[in-house]
């Protein structure tokens, strides 16, 4: 007899979240976006919720001087646009494929459904939804306080998904110095000089990609 991938799920011991939303107890459509193709745009109504699949997702806020910045980098098992379950109306941030990315969307009103129907799926969500809001208060804490180069060091520890529970990706596709810039809060030239720190001393390697060894956390830890 096949067993069908609710059930699967349910013999797990941790809650897969991707093996319940594939499923058909979840009304959704899948999209596929090619890289740098916009997902949603800042100031869009938030009708749908987005679970990442496959590829990376850049969420950039753009000011009403016109300055944008990066204030995200998205990978699979990351929920994008989830305001509108909030009551937010419009989207605070644009979000980009970074690289070409499958996306499963679902209403707000689905959402809303499956969350009240499915303990389970739901408690999932709520601790993802905290976690999410620690680390947004950790970024902003390490842009008060840390230096340059721990700050660099962090972003990339982060885009490498260090600390995760699922295996670390430590190789990342090729990133703009403005990008990391952007994103850590430094100037392109710093982040130029400690790149070829990090790289010199061996924390990452540019040859074919960005691979960030998980010895670049002794450049965060160290005082």
């Amino acid at each position: 007899m096949k067993v069908n991938n609710v059930a699967r799920m349910k013999k797990s011991n941790v809650f897969n979240v991707r093996t319940f939303l594939d499923s058909a107890r979840v009304a959704r459509t899948i999209h596929k976006f090619s890289a740098q193709t916009a997902i949603f745009s800042q100031g869009d109504a938030c009708k749908d919720v987005m679970y990442i699949q496959k590829g990376s997702v850049q969420l950039s806020v753009v000011s009403n001087s016109g300055r944008k910045v990066v204030v995200a980098i998205l990978k699979p098992g990351d929920f994008v646009g989830e305001g509108g379950l909030a009551g937010q109306s419009a989207q605070i941030a644009t979000a980009t494929a970074a690289t070409p990315a499958t996306i499963l969307v679902i209403s707000v009103k689905e959402m809303i459904r499956v969350l009240h129907a499915e303990h389970a799926f739901s408690d999932r969500f709520i601790t993802y939804t905290l976690e999410r809001n620690i680390q947004i208060q950790d970024d902003l804490i390490h842009q008060l306080f840390n230096s340059n180069e721990k700050r660099l060091a962090r972003t990339l520890l982060l885009l490498a998904r260090y600390g995760k529970q699922s295996k670390p990706q430590f190789v990342l596709p090729t990133l703009s110095q403005k990008k990391l810039a952007k994103m850590a809060g430094v100037t392109e030239a710093r982040v130029d000089f400690f790149m070829k720190k990090f790289e010199t001393l061996g924390f990452i390697n540019r040859n074919g990609g960005l691979c960030v060894n998980d010895s670049l956390l002794n450049v965060v830890l160290h005082d």
